[in-house]
């Protein structure tokens, strides 16, 4: 019999506000939001404090400002943050090396290999938690399962300072009654495109009919009806054996038109460009698939003289590329963009850009509060104007 997977996902609690209580001890219990100025800049973070007065990362400073006046606003110290990162980081470590970095304050961890060294999962997950509030004075909320989607909710059921576990064979009872926005990737359209099928909860979703699913969200709807039984088969993939990072969709409708062909690649290059940061890696290596009706496959590629992170470059690129293909001329039934030759973690460059004045800072500052956006609402719940459909 094949033993279950033990996975564990970590996530500091109210990271960047953390640290600064760390650092100055007369913040602790204060609302203490982590951004740009007051008269600019969106939030990058805000303490449990200032959570209970509406602050939510990506939020304007003003509108911030606004809801939790006597709120304690504080710059971004992304060096400083690094720091704790790589100390927290090097914890996990010495417990297995599956450590797969999410962003700079959340991973994964497989320690179905480790159980004889340091005991069952629950306790190597109590033993993380206790060494890092030891180590570094911070706290950190652990859900424990045998996939990294279901141990990804868990984590998030009880913070600050959680730990919830949820057995194999428990998985449905632990699932079933959860709002369906609980769910990653399901944003606000998708939520209701949902509940006019009667969908409320991830049991309802399991029993919808796969064709059902299929006709009204594509492949999408096949993986959302997989996750709401808590089917999730990926493994927990280390940094150092990530090659490229790339995101791919097969269309239900062939693409005659190279226009949109071109709309399809900037939501390819969102999403991996999202990737990208979360995973605190740049690339070089732009490749774009394109696989034709008649299941012919073509790929195109271009090497950037830095590493980027950003959609709209990515974007640039892969269109650039797609000129180089018969793409409007030929039917298309699959575009794909990754990059490779990546740089860990982000070049320097890039962390510099926090202290500087520029267009490059301004870029930035939004592809964060994008991505806090795309975390707490899901893939569909903000984008590009041209992304919309009539």
């Amino acid at each position: 019999m094949v033993e279950p997977r033990a996975i564990i996902h970590l996530d500091m609690d109210a990271f960047y506000p953390a640290v600064e209580a760390l650092d100055s001890p007369a913040l602790k219990g204060k609302p203490v939001i982590v951004g740009g100025t007051p008269k600019r800049g969106v939030v990058s973070s805000a303490s449990y404090e200032a959570r209970e007065f509406g602050v939510h990362s990506a939020q304007p400073i003003a509108t911030a400002v606004r809801l939790c006046p006597d709120g304690i606003f504080l710059p971004v110290r992304m060096k400083r943050y690094k720091e704790l990162s790589e100390q927290v980081f090097e914890i996990f470590h010495r417990f297995t090396p599956l450590v797969e970095p999410l962003s700079i304050d959340e991973a994964f961890l497989d320690v179905t290999g480790s159980t004889h060294l340091f005991g069952d999962p629950v306790e190597i997950a109590k033993t993380i938690k206790q060494t890092v509030v030891k180590e570094t004075g911070l706290t950190i909320s652990a859900g424990v399962a045998p996939s990294k989607f279901v141990a990804k909710i868990a984590s998030d059921m009880d913070k600050p300072d959680g730990l919830t576990v949820v057995r194999p064979d428990r998985v449905r009872q632990f699932l079933d009654p959860l709002p369906i926005k609980k769910m990653w990737g399901v944003g606000k359209v998708t939520q209701e495109a949902l509940s006019r099928l009667n969908v409320l909860s991830f049991y309802d979703l399991s029993r919808v009919p796969l064709k059902i699913l299929e006709r009204s969200f594509g492949r999408h709807g096949l993986k959302m009806h997989l996750l709401s039984m808590g089917i999730d088969d990926r493994d927990v993939v280390p940094d150092h054996d990530v090659k490229s990072i790339g995101h791919e969709d097969t269309f239900s409708n062939d693409i005659l038109d190279i226009g949109e062909a071109k709309k399809e690649l900037l939501s390819l290059a969102n999403k991996v460009a999202r990737r990208m940061r979360q995973k605190e890696i740049t690339g070089r290596n732009i490749t774009l698939k394109v696989k034709y009706s008649d299941f012919v496959q073509i790929t195109r590629s271009a090497t950037l003289p830095k590493p980027t992170d950003d959609g709209p470059e990515i974007y640039s690129i892969a269109c650039s590329l797609l000129e180089k293909t018969d793409a409007g001329r030929r039917p298309v039934r699959l575009l794909g963009i990754s990059l490779s030759k990546l740089n860990f973690p982000a070049s320097n460059s890039q962390l510099a850009l926090f202290n500087q004045e520029s267009a490059s800072q301004k870029r930035k500052n939004l592809n964060i509060a994008l991505d806090s956006v795309y975390e707490k609402h899901g893939d569909n719940s903000i984008g590009p104007g041209t992304l919309l459909t009539e």
